[in-house]
């Protein structure tokens, strides 16, 4: 299939997913905020929980791939087989129509939704510091790969939080060049995400500090 049209099926799958997903939530637990939804949300539908359905499913197992990733293991690579998946709710939706591949996410996901403890729901590092940062009308941080290494299904990275308002880098490495909750996060999280204390440039009031790591982190000037 060629690179284009798989990339269309995998647009149409993701908003399958997305709003199948969204409503399986909302039907289970009506009393969250929307907020709360859309973490718990995020946590179902990243890469990681798609590559392992897929890989529950054997699904690389039958992905026709080039003689390169064959060679380095693309069948079993988190971001192939995620797309895979989400290609694959395209087609069935458009072979037997949206209710179908409804039905599809529904089945795969109900175990999934259905064993959620709301209770123990947390928000992840990366989300509070950028709802911290948004809350004070502040840039949201920016990420940037340093070093990558290892085989393409064992890759590891070395990642720079960049709070450019606040003049604060951190690096942190980990399993993931996106410290998803989503997804992966970083073995050795940003020193930036902590409950501790770092006053905010030019601001002297504490309702104006940001939940920042005192030590770990340095100004970039």
């Amino acid at each position: 299939m060629a690179r284009p049209i798989t990339n269309a099926l995998e647009f149409i799958g993701d908003s399958i997913l997305n709003y199948t997903v969204a409503r399986m939530l909302f039907d289970q637990f009506p009393k969250l905020t929307e907020g709360e939804l859309s973490r718990l949300r995020a946590n179902l539908v990243n890469q990681n929980t798609l590559a392992e359905i897929a890989h529950d499913l054997k699904l690389g197992d039958y992905l026709f791939l080039g003689e390169g990733e064959l060679k380095s293991g693309g069948f079993n690579r988190p971001s192939i087989l995620a797309d895979a998946l989400e290609a694959t709710f395209a087609a069935v939706s458009l072979d037997s129509g949206f209710l179908a591949a409804e039905q599809v996410v529904r089945r795969l996901y109900q175990s999934r939704v259905e064993s959620i403890d709301t209770t123990k729901q947390a928000k992840d590092a990366k989300t509070r510091l950028q709802e911290a940062l948004q809350a004070r009308k502040l840039a949201l941080p920016k990420y940037r790969i340093l070093m990558q290494t290892g085989e393409a299904h064992e890759q590891w990275f070395k990642v720079v939080c960049d709070l450019g308002d606040l003049m604060i880098e951190s690096t942190g490495e980990g399993s993931s060049r996106y410290a998803r909750p989503s997804s992966k996060r970083l073995k050795r999280p940003c020193r930036c995400w902590s409950r501790n204390w770092w006053q905010a440039r030019n601001v002297n009031d504490r309702n104006s500090r940001l939940p920042l790591r005192l030590c770990g982190h340095r100004r970039t000037s």
